[in-house]
This record gives structure tokens, sequence and C-alpha cells, in this order.
């Protein structure tokens, strides 16, 4: 059959279509039920948004676009205060990987006029000095955001560097304060990586009251905070880790299931349920038959992509929004601070200098 390739959506066409010849209905009636069947076969299937296999996918660039659009207008209104918002890159040693991701946040960042400077430190620097160099960062109002760029060298705790950092200057959203706000139930400036994949989960319109939501990888940054803002919105959420005996057991009855494990293909068609939603967080590189190194996700996207309704890409899915969500909170912060030294001050405008 034609339409089988367009997933389980097009079955119950299939049915109708060998039940009206099995009853052995005349040529010009079946050829009408053929027509009307594959019309609404398509238009159930299309509803605008690009389409494979039945599924949609979930575009992370067009929602970032959206994100910044309205963030350039506060960071222009925030300027005309005498507010500068700037960012300041961490970088410990000199790792390939980490050039990626300072790219992008600073591309992302002149797209909305927000000042971005990298700094970079030797590997050899010790946690005691970085601590230090981070706390005067604090205390300079010209740096309304810091971010730590992973890896760090193992001597040195990215858990004691987040700590470090000012709230309202942790525009990652990893400092403790954040996360504790996200278990009450009062996100400001939470993980970027959660605080993406949850908008993008919404984006798809979704009723998330009563949802059963399988979360696999645990992280403190990633799939905890999915886990606690998914609870506060009242779905039913289960956690899957390393020690999970089978993850197929969970996933296979989730209406939706968020994957974060640096594992390429962990999560397969047969894994998921139809019309279930995929939000993939991974970021793998493999190599392909022709030698070439491709990015993947932790979901194996065709399989999932014949049974799923909606899928996140990889690349173009979560980690766009997750720089976009960057720069909100990068807002966020730079507001915050604005407003404790005018209150402070007695000032309506301050410029910092």
């Amino acid at each position: 059959m034609a339409l089988c390739h367009y997933g389980y959506k097009a079955d119950w066409f299939v049915v109708v279509v060998f039940g009206a010849a099995d009853v052995g209905i005349g040529l010009v009636q079946w050829s009408v039920i053929y027509l009307l069947g594959l019309i609404m076969c398509f238009c159930s299937l299309w509803s605008g948004s690009e389409m494979k296999f039945g599924h949609k996918l979930i575009n992370g660039r067009d929602a970032a676009d959206k994100m910044l659009s309205v963030l350039k207008e506060e960071v222009d209104s925030i300027r005309a205060r005498g507010w500068q918002p700037s960012l300041a890159s961490i970088t410990v040693g000199d790792v390939d990987e980490v050039k990626l991701y300072v790219r992008n946040q600073k591309r992302f960042a002149a797209r909305i006029g927000i000042e971005f400077e990298e700094r970079q430190f030797a590997s050899s620097i010790n946690e005691a000095e970085l601590r230090a160099a981070i706390a005067t960062m604090n205390v300079d109002p010209r740096v309304t955001g810091i971010i730590i760029q992973r890896p760090v060298p193992d001597h040195i705790s990215i858990r004691s560097l987040q700590e470090t950092i000012h709230p309202f200057k942790d525009v990652e959203g990893m400092h403790p304060s954040s996360i504790g706000k996200i278990v009450y139930g009062s996100p400001e400036m939470g993980p970027c990586t959660a605080m993406a994949a949850v908008h993008l989960l919404k984006s798809t319109g979704v009723e998330l009251e009563g949802l059963e939501v399988c979360v696999v990888g645990h992280s403190e940054i990633v799939g905890k905070p999915i886990a606690f803002l998914l609870m506060a919105e009242g779905a039913t959420v289960t956690v899957c880790h390393h020690m999970t005996r089978s993850v197929a057991n969970h996933s296979l009855k989730a209406d939706v299931v968020f994957v974060a494990v640096g594992q390429p293909g962990l999560i397969t068609g047969d894994m998921i349920k139809p019309g279930s939603i995929i939000i993939d967080i991974g970021i793998n590189q493999v190599s392909g038959p022709d030698g070439k190194t491709k990015v993947v996700g932790d979901a194996d996207f065709e399989s999932c992509a014949e049974v799923a309704d909606w899928i996140t890409p990889v690349p173009g899915g979560v980690g766009p929004m997750t720089v976009a969500h960057l720069m909100k909170n990068a807002v966020i912060g730079v507001n915050r601070q604005s407003g404790y030294y005018e209150d402070l001050l007695g000032q309506n405008t301050l410029t910092p200098t």
C-alpha cells in the first residue's frame, strides 16, 4: 500500500479501503472512498510542519529565533536605561569541543545586543585562584553574567565554581539557589538545557496536566530539573538512570520521553508508544559508513520518527533553544542587578563604568 510509509496514522485508511473491497461495493463507490480517504489521510498528517514518516519536527531554531526577537527588545530597553548587558565566558585550558559552544553563545549574544567577553585560563590554574577570579567578576558591575564552559580540569570542582557565582549572575541557572527555586515551583533563572527542553515540549500544544513522562538521565542540571519542572505542571514523571533495570518498561508507557545520557541510539522506535513525543537532548559525534563524522542524538531518529507524533532533531532541536534560554537568563539577571543597584542608590538609572 502506497500510504504505509507514512506510519501508523494511515492504518485506519488501509482498513477502510480493504474493508470496502471485501464487501464487494462497486468501482465508482470504491473510487470515491479511496479519494476521500486519501484526502483525509493527508489532512490529518499535514499541519504546516516539516514532515517525515508522519511525524512533526519540533524546530528548535525557529523557536529560538522567536525568543531572541523578544529578548532584543528587552535588551534595547535595558540599554536605554543606562545598562549594558555583558557576559563573561570562562574557559580553562584548550578544549576543542568548547570552542563551538563559545562561538554559538557569542553569536546569539551579538544578535540581541549583549556584549560577550572570552576569558581564557591556563589548565594549570588551581581552584582557589579560579574562584578568586569569579569573586572579582561578582562585584564588577560591568559583568552582568558569568558562564563556565565545560569541561574543566579534573583537579577543579565544577560544583564549587557554580556555587561561587553570585545568583544574580548565574546565567546558566546552576547555582544551588537557582536549582532550589525549581524544586519549590518558582523557577527564574533555571538550568538552560532543562528549561529549553520543557519549552519545546510546550510548543507542541500538548496538555501537561496528567501527562505520563519518562525522563532518561538524572543529572543535576538536566534530568532532575526537567522532572521537577514537569511535576510542577501536573505531569506524572518517571526518571530512569544507569541502574534502571529496563528503560523500555517505562518509556513504552510514556506520552513523552526526554533522553539526555550521551549514548547515541539508546532510545529506539520499539521503545516508545505510537503518538508519543520525543525530546532528544543528547549530542554525540559518530562516524558514518563513509567515514565522515556527524552529530546525532540519544534517540535513533529514523526508527523513532516512524512511531512518534513529534520529535526534536539533532542538531537543530534542543541545542539552539538552550543558547536562547542562556540569553533569556542573561536578561533576567541584568534586570535583577539593575533593580538592586537602583533601589540601593535611590536612582532610576545607573551606568556601570
